[in-house]
């Protein structure tokens, strides 16, 4: 039997490339990536506490600085490459807010990490080191921990930060409790972010100032509209309830909390003041110190029960103590909230200081707050 093999056609196809690019026996380096330009970093800190603040922003027209530390706002002046600066003078040791303006537009220092916990960022944090009280030292530290909870009462999704003083681990001692509160517009972080509350506790207790404690700080905008309404009597109102009902049960059972209502304090500022007063002022079975910092103050009718009771509610209180700042836009309201006191015969520490409503000066009424609770 014979096979026959039939002819076939063979077809190449020619793809149709590219050159191909000849490297030289002396070009076996690869050549070199361009360099990323060095970042702007902001601020700068020189010796006396002078401290340079910077931006590039070649195409701006008009640029300035403005703070906690500085008195309005301070333009920047602009050199050949683009670059915006100023240096201020011996700026006092301290912990301030400041952001930037560019054409108009506020924000933060693009060239600081360090940011204030905001609902709105828009300010960055500069730390002036030296200041004895307020500063960190070397001393025992308290832990700051952070808890993400679903509050029932409220159907929301909540967070929380709380302190723990020097030692809590090692040992099982109970402690007091307080409840302090940020301002409007922050964050449940930025007391400790910011206001660095937990250098100011361990440096108090470390010197005897102030005894050890728990520290609990929540979320002050439950109600989401209620950025915008810093006095809003329903955001207030649902607060109340998260911390009552959800967060004092909560923290209770995870941490070492002394009973009964002597141990159990609540204070603020300015919206977190607002707070402090219309929740400590109506449930006195629950909180006998209270302090409000450069407070928002709740109508006549939000805290009419204690008012109308003063024999009562002194008899509850230990202390109600009320500081604001000559300078502050709040004064005139925290004026008549004291004659209000004085004349309902309620007992109360009223406490006047230089600034305004300003960081530094919420600091440091912690510091003078503090050693005043649970003796």
């Amino acid at each position: 039997m014979c096979f026959l093999r039939q002819p076939f056609t063979l077809t190449l196809l020619f793809l149709t490339l590219p050159p191909l690019v000849t490297i030289a026996e002396d070009e076996d380096e690869p050549a070199p990536r361009r360099a990323r330009p060095a970042p702007v970093v902001s601020p700068v800190f020189h010796e006396k506490n002078k401290v340079t603040f910077q931006v590039k922003a070649p195409k701006a027209t008009e640029v300035a600085l403005a703070g906690e530390m500085t008195e309005g706002r301070v333009p920047m002046t602009k050199n050949k490459d683009g670059l915006w600066s100023i240096t201020l003078e011996a700026v006092p040791p301290g912990i301030y807010g400041y952001g930037l303006t560019i054409d108009g537009v506020k924000m933060v220092d693009p060239g600081n990490p360090s940011l204030k916990p905001q609902r709105a960022p828009r300010t960055s944090i500069l730390y002036v080191p030296g200041d004895k009280s307020h500063d960190f030292k070397d001393v025992p530290h308290g832990t700051v921990h952070q808890h993400d909870y679903f509050s029932d009462p409220v159907k929301r999704f909540r967070q929380l930060r709380v302190y723990t003083p020097p030692g809590y681990e090692s040992s099982d001692e109970s402690y007091p409790l307080l409840v302090l509160q940020h301002g409007h517009s922050d964050t449940f972080a930025t007391w400790t972010d910011h206001g660095k509350a937990h250098w100011i506790l361990d440096n108090l207790i470390a010197a005897g100032e102030a005894k050890p404690m728990i520290v609990v700080m929540l979320d002050g905008h439950p109600v989401p509209e209620s950025f915008g309404g810093a006095l809003s009597a329903e955001n207030a109102e649902e607060l109340r309830i998260d911390l009552l009902e959800t967060v004092l049960p909560m923290i209770e059972q995870k941490y070492r909390i002394k009973p009964g209502r002597e141990n159990r304090a609540i204070a603020g500022l300015s919206m977190g003041g607002f707070h402090a007063l219309t929740i400590g002022l109506n449930e006195l079975d629950t909180f006998a110190w209270i302090g409000a910092f450069s407070a928002g103050i709740p109508e006549r009718n939000a805290i009419a029960t204690a008012l109308d009771q003063p024999h009562q509610t002194n008899e509850q209180l230990h202390l109600l103590w009320i500081a604001c700042g000559e300078d502050d836009f709040l004064l005139p309201r925290n004026k008549l909230a004291i004659a209000e006191l004085d004349a309902s015969g309620i007992t109360h520490e009223w406490v006047l200081t230089q600034g305004g409503h300003t960081w530094p000066v919420w600091r440091d009424y912690l510091a003078r707050f503090a050693p005043r609770l649970f003796k």
